[in-house]
């Protein structure tokens, strides 16, 4: 992944700095953040953020919360990362499609309209990143794929492999 965003360390330099003043001054946790990025992952069919991040939720919170998160399963997730994770893949699949209805399970658990937009905004940010990285083929590296919960890397069924380290 360094290698397809060193063409171009101004705009590497420029999306870190966007993505890090989403969440300067946040109340999103690093939980919430978490949770955004593996549902946008799942979402988008992106392993290598999905097994990085998947990771790091495991880490957070635990391997099943990380690995329903990854399939897409809410349920028995607690119900702000699952209204998160919700509302993310909403945005990555059809943000069109959202609705008042939506934003308000936001709110009903505790969010305010500000970290509704800042998790909106980290999600298109985390979007747009994946996307070059999935585009110019950035594959999972095998130490990663290696130090991740077995329930996380047996979620992760979408994206490119790491070189013979697993098989969706």
């Amino acid at each position: 992944m360094t290698r397809l965003w060193a063409w171009r360390p101004d705009i590497t330099a420029a999306v870190t700095a966007a993505r890090a003043a989403a969440v300067t001054d946040s109340a999103l946790t690093d939980e919430d953040r978490a949770a955004l990025v593996v549902a946008t992952a799942a979402a988008r069919g992106d392993s290598y953020c999905a097994l990085a991040w998947g990771r790091r939720l495991a880490t957070l919170t635990d391997a099943d919360t990380a690995a329903n998160l990854l399939r897409g399963e809410v349920g028995g997730v607690e119900p702000r990362l699952a209204a998160l994770a919700t509302w993310a893949t909403q945005v990555v699949r059809d943000p069109n499609a959202t609705t008042p209805e939506d934003v308000a399970c936001l709110r009903e658990v505790g969010l305010g309209d500000r970290e509704i937009f800042e998790a909106t905004i980290f999600v298109s940010l985390r979007l747009a990143f994946s996307t070059v990285n999935d585009a110019l083929g950035a594959e999972p590296d095998r130490q990663l794929v290696e130090t991740v919960p077995a329930e996380v890397a047996a979620a992760v069924t979408f994206g490119r492999t790491a070189s013979g380290v697993f098989s969706p």
